[in-house]
């Protein structure tokens, strides 16, 4: 298979080995650039090839991702992090993508493990990591996009390869202090270009991963008034993430606004999640009891039990809050073996 993975890593000795392991039997090439570790980073990846080279530093990320580019000896590329594992990859239905066209972009699902309140929850996201390193490169010092060189338009295809994402869990951020260093970059990125909505995005996604949700809101707000195409994921995750704001910040009557875009998500369950709880925070049962209902079915969700527990969990809490004790345990059973169910379960009886 004409396909090299690359890699840009920095003192990833604790994840590497595992990240390497998945898909060692897999492609015949892997690139790994070392942008200055201070462990055994590169020892860990020399256990797995030997094209493994240092690239200086200095607050680039495209510039890294296009010096591996420059190193790999197959024509496409599989990019990946070294907090990344693949779980899945269908050799043949790749092989099958990349002998329809050379101007296309690969889309792989990645699950990411990301901590909260209550523990660690998994969210689903197709990302472009797959393509042709001769018509494509990367542009962008932080959050990095695929663009074309010729500046053409591309198809985006969907593959079979799946990779577990656990670069957001609560220990991993602590060590890399990540979400500080990605703030930094995406203010340097911005004070170049400070109108660029996906900029303005990211940083608004930084501070409410930091749980700093007022300061999110801010960001959040600032993009939705420049021009967006609605049919961009990151642009209905920045939907959704102003929701989840908005009620962590306690502004529960101004997140009612967010009702307007249903024109465009009426069939995302991860959409009619949020206005179920939008409408729960203000008291608007039959609404909110309404939008649950179409979260649940056969519709991938991007967050886990979003299209299935959730919803029956919170029809649960909302009729056990107007008295109808009945109803609350049909929607918490159905929630079969979801603890929080569970437990309104035992204490129903």
């Amino acid at each position: 298979m004409n396909i090299s993975v690359c890699m840009i890593v920095r003192n990833e000795e604790a994840v590497l080995k595992r990240s390497l392991q998945s898909i060692l039997d897999l492609v015949p090439e892997i690139i790994i650039v070392d942008t200055g570790s201070t462990d055994n980073t590169k020892g860990v990846a020399r256990e797995f090839t030997d094209k493994v080279y240092d690239f200086i530093w200095h607050n680039d990320f495209s510039a890294a991702r296009n010096f591996s580019l420059e190193k790999a000896t197959k024509d496409w590329v599989l990019v990946l992090d070294a907090d990344e594992v693949v779980t899945f990859f269908n050799s043949d239905q790749l092989q099958n993508a990349i002998d329809q066209s050379e101007d296309i972009v690969g889309r792989i699902k990645i699950i990411n493990m990301i901590a909260d309140s209550t523990g660690e929850k998994r969210y689903v996201e197709r990302v472009g990591r797959l393509f042709n390193r001769k018509n494509f490169h990367y542009e962008g010092i932080i959050h990095e996009q695929i663009v074309s060189l010729s500046g053409s338009s591309f198809d985006r295809v969907p593959l079979e390869i799946v990779v577990e994402h656990i670069g957001y869990t609560a220990g991993v951020l602590k060590r890399t202090d990540k979400i500080t260093r990605n703030i930094k970059l995406l203010e340097l990125a911005l004070s170049q270009t400070p109108d660029n909505p996906y900029l303005i995005y990211q940083l608004g996604k930084s501070y409410y991963m930091l749980k700093d949700f007022q300061r999110a809101v801010g960001y959040f707000k600032k993009t939705l008034v420049l021009p967006l195409n609605f049919s961009l994921e990151y642009v209905e995750n920045l939907i959704e993430s102003y929701g989840y704001a908005l009620i962590n910040s306690g502004y529960y009557s101004e997140a009612l606004c967010l009702s307007k875009y249903v024109k465009y998500y009426s069939n995302s369950p991860d959409y009619l999640f949020l206005m179920g709880h939008i409408y729960m925070n203000n008291g608007m049962f039959t609404e909110a009891v309404e939008s649950f209902t179409r979260c649940i079915g056969e519709k991938e969700s991007k967050a886990e039990g979003v299209n299935s527990y959730l919803p029956n969990y919170n029809m649960g809490v909302i009729f056990e809050c107007l008295g109808d004790n009945g109803r609350a345990r049909m929607y918490y059973k159905l929630c079969h073996q979801y603890p929080l169910a569970l437990n309104r379960l035992e204490l129903l009886k």
